[in-house]
């Protein structure tokens, strides 16, 4: 009698364990799938920022080639632009875990953002610059890409949401505890005076 109820207690013992390494394991995983669509939208904001980056040089020849157009002004999106650019590629690798570096590189491409936007109104004083194939063909691109910047973040800021709620519910918070650090919060893209609405690219005024 004593046997089936030593055998009965294991058995209770070893389902019990199976069923919490299952619990371990499937947390686990929705962390890293979690994570992975963090990983992905960040790589996509990336792109847009890129996209950004490659169109200015473009843009600041275009306006340096109009006659008595402000030095001041384009000299300032090149100034933000270069402090985007010196952001390392190291500190780019785990920007998503590092709140600091997020904070830098969020800062310094609102920067930009705004210099470029003052620029562009500065435009609308110079009617020949606006009428030149050029700069409309820059004017749609930059349009486009200045609205995927702020849709990319939304998405981003999303994913992060529904990894960080995870990340803080019970028992997911216990379960990451035992990786360490493997899976820190995620940081959030801050809205910023006017940020609500993208840089206004008309030029067909």
């Amino acid at each position: 009698m004593k046997k089936w109820i030593v055998l009965g207690i294991l058995a209770v013992l070893f389902i019990f364990i199976l069923a919490a390494i299952g619990m371990v394991v499937g947390t686990y995983n929705s962390l890293v799938v979690l994570e992975q669509g963090v990983q992905a939208q960040w790589a996509q904001v990336e792109n847009v920022y890129q996209r950004r980056y490659d169109l200015i040089p473009n843009l600041v020849a275009t306006v340096k080639g109009a006659a008595n157009f402000e030095k001041s002004t384009y000299m300032e999106v090149t100034k933000a632009r270069s402090r985007v650019g010196q952001i390392t590629a190291g500190a780019m690798k785990n920007i998503i875990n590092d709140p600091k570096a997020f904070a830098k590189f969020e800062g310094a491409q609102n920067q930009l953002g705004s210099a470029l936007s003052r620029l562009l109104v500065t435009v609308e004083n110079y009617p020949d610059l606006k009428a030149t194939q050029n700069f409309r063909d820059l004017q749609a691109q930059l349009e486009g890409t200045e609205n995927r910047i702020a849709q990319e973040r939304r998405l981003f800021n999303e994913a992060a949401q529904r990894y960080n709620t995870r990340l803080q519910t019970f028992p997911t918070n216990i379960i990451a505890g035992f990786f360490g650090g493997k899976f820190a919060p995620k940081p959030y893209f801050k809205s910023t005076s006017g940020a609500e609405k993208p840089p206004k690219v008309d030029f067909g005024k």
